[in-house]
């Protein structure tokens, strides 16, 4: 091991040297923390096979957390043979990127990860917003799922409540559930309909060419809530893109 000290300004570039990164040879794993930090705090453990990645992340969390300690590595396999401190505090920090928590290979990873980790929890890093990715991650054992539109102060959050034996599920999943159950009972009232009521909502905007954003604004749901809906519609629709779908609305609009 070798290392080199430094300290990050609040744009996360180095300053001077009240931090102290420690790193392996090859650059794959890393340790970042402040020398003012105590000996207990919470320490995050990322997982990143992609060194860019994984750099990107040393400079933005040293920007939001001087009371945490980061490390991060290039493997499950080379998380696993770090050496730890016992009774240390502990977050996994798992990045799967666009990949899906329903892929097979995902999936095995994810459970023998929280099968290593033990008592300490694991999250879910990943660019999905997909409700069912998120309830799959928590299924197989996460404590957390953060998607990429979340920003690095709500990921902060979301590991100091798993270390504090919380679970983590962003804002947009909610609204996903609330509207789920909601098409269900759609659904239940409108046995032998295409749509349901909210999904006619969406289509009938859909057909209209309005962008997700204003579909959500319009009838007062989450922007991942619509896209859950018009996946849904092209679906039924038989339709390959929203373009697609748009024409086969506008043929059933017009009795085609």
């Amino acid at each position: 091991m070798w290392g080199h000290k430094m300290t990050y300004s609040k744009v996360g570039f180095p300053r001077h040297d009240t931090a102290e990164i420690v790193s392996n040879k090859n650059g794959a794993f890393h340790q970042i923390k402040d020398r003012n930090v105590p000996g207990d705090a919470l320490t995050a453990e990322l997982i990143e096979p992609r060194t860019f990645e994984r750099e990107c992340f040393e400079c933005s969390v040293r920007s939001f957390a001087s009371d945490m300690i980061f490390e991060t590595f290039e493997s499950v396999d080379e998380w696993k043979s770090a050496e730890r401190s016992d009774g240390t505090s502990r977050v996994v920090l798992f990045n799967i990127g666009g990949q899906r928590i329903g892929d097979a290979s995902v999936r095995a990873d994810l459970t023998n990860l929280v099968r290593l980790a033990g008592k300490t929890p694991v999250i879910v890093l990943a660019i999905s917003e997909i409700l069912e990715d998120m309830l799959d991650a928590v299924e197989y054992g996460a404590k957390g799922y953060i998607p990429a539109s979340v920003g690095v102060a709500v990921m902060l959050d979301a590991t100091r409540l798993a270390a504090s034996g919380g679970v983590f599920l962003p804002a947009m999943a909610v609204c996903a559930m609330r509207e789920q159950l909601r098409a269900a009972a759609d659904d239940h009232a409108n046995e032998g309909a295409m749509f349901t009521k909210r999904q006619a909502s969406v289509a009938d905007a859909l057909r209209r060419g309005k962008a997700n954003k204003v579909i959500a604004y319009e009838l007062g749901m989450c922007e991942s809530t619509v896209k859950v809906h018009i996946r849904t519609i092209m679906k039924r629709l038989k339709a390959s893109n929203r373009t697609e779908a748009a024409y086969k609305l506008h043929e059933m609009q017009n009795g085609q």
